[in-house]
């Protein structure tokens, strides 16, 4: 290890860092079996920027193998990158191996394979901690820290750069980017979630290697999308997205360039999903995929300024499938995102005792909630949202009455005509 960039001083931040209990325990049993082993990753660039550790990755010199060998409690995962995970009642910490540094492109024999547009394909090949942070996205994330005897390996100057507040990348970014294009959407990530501006190479770099995302596994792209949207950052890293022209890989919502309502829809949806992690409240990918798509539904359903119920269901379909060629979208997702939808229309209609069923349906609540944020989009609407706030919060007998006030008000006219005009114009 080279030692000029070892300290037992690291940052009083990092000193009082609140290690998982589970976490602590491999890292001394690692050095009891004579291994070097130190967190690393998101847990030390957290902890010295004073946000509070979640996950706790640990990087050792000892292989796979032998660590499974240890820890009885343990698995090994993955072929193309091996990583074993100890676990305990529900608790897992992932242990990975020092990575090497030496790359092929073409030899299948070795352990690190690139393809031929520099994205790499599998690394198996281990090597010295000097080596593995060399292969890190970023400086911020190569900071090796142990708690136990408070030494902190920091090669990169990722210390400096986070009390700088900046995001510079290790190596050249392009380079970085063509070996895991997802690496851009990390970059945006973590400038949003730290506040940290990100640095002009890495930047141009963005622009430059963000095509390449069309080559991550839909699974991968999912997960990331989860990431950036479903962790108290939605609105920041959408803007940051639409600035560098990325979020086109991770949803399907252009109809039309910035068309206004479409735009309003997926802002609010995010300030929506935003606010509800604010305050403790459940939120789900189904949920904002439904919401953030509703306005490309809607405009394809459109005829004449109404929904055309034959285009509806046909596009529900349609539209889902453009979302799973860019993101995987879960089964358990599908049919909850086509109920959603299928609920609008008959959120609208309320046809004889419909409503009453309605207000019982398992995704009744999701339904009303995407309501809801239609009617914060379109500035003229039919009192829709604020009728079912009525109907589902009073007596039985008071949505008898409301619902002959309902069929009063509809005689001799024709009530059918389905959603807000201003959202399919």
């Amino acid at each position: 290890m080279i030692k000029s960039h070892l300290t037992k001083k690291p940052p009083h931040s990092l000193r009082n860092i609140k290690t998982d209990s589970l976490a602590l325990d491999i890292l001394k049993t690692l050095e009891q079996h004579h291994f070097q082993a130190f967190l690393v990753g998101g847990c030390v660039r957290d902890a010295l920027v004073n946000l509070s550790p979640k996950d706790f990755d640990i990087a050792t010199d000892a292989t796979p193998e032998q660590i499974r060998k240890i820890f009885k409690a343990s698995r090994i995962i993955g072929k193309r990158f091996k990583l074993v995970h100890v676990f305990q009642r529900q608790k897992i910490i992932e242990v990975s191996t020092f990575r090497s540094s030496k790359v092929s492109m073409e030899d299948e024999d070795q352990e690190i394979l690139k393809d031929p547009q520099g994205k790499i394909v599998r690394d198996n090949s281990w090597g010295s901690i000097e080596e593995d942070c060399q292969r890190r996205d970023f400086t911020v994330n190569a900071l090796y820290f142990n708690p136990i005897n408070n030494l902190l390996f920091d090669p990169h100057h990722g210390v400096e750069h986070a009390r700088d507040k900046i995001l510079v990348s290790i190596g050249n970014p392009l380079r970085r980017f063509e070996e895991d294009p997802v690496r851009s959407l990390r970059a945006i990530r973590f400038a949003t979630k730290l506040g940290f501006k990100i640095d002009k190479e890495v930047k141009e770099a963005i622009y430059q290697k963000g095509h390449l995302l069309n080559s991550v596994s839909t699974a991968r792209m999912f997960d990331e999308f989860n990431k950036l949207f479903l962790q108290g950052k939605a609105k920041d890293n959408y803007l940051k997205l639409d600035e560098f022209g990325l979020s086109k890989f991770l949803i399907s919502s252009k109809t039309g360039e910035h068309q206004s309502f479409q735009r309003e829809m997926i802002m609010r949806s995010l300030e929506n999903t935003d606010e509800r992690l604010k305050n403790n409240q459940s939120v789900t990918a189904g949920f904002l995929i439904a919401a953030m798509l509703w306005p490309k539904l809607a405009k394809l359903s459109s005829d004449n300024e109404e929904i055309n119920l034959k285009k509806f269901y046909r596009n529900m379909d349609f539209c889902i499938g453009h979302q799973m060629a860019l993101t995987a979208v879960p089964r358990r997702f599908y049919g909850y995102i086509k109920d959603i939808w299928t609920l609008q229309i008959k959120l609208q209609s309320r046809l004889g005792k419909q409503p009453l069923k309605l207000v019982a349906h398992p995704r009744f609540r999701a339904a009303f909630d995407l309501l809801l944020l239609r009617e914060q989009c379109i500035p003229k609407n039919d009192g829709l949202t604020e009728w079912w706030f009525k109907f589902q919060n009073c007596s039985r007998a008071q949505k008898a009455q409301m619902l002959e006030k309902l069929y009063e008000k509809r005689k001799g006219t024709n009530y059918k005509k389905f959603g807000f005009s201003e959202e399919i114009r």
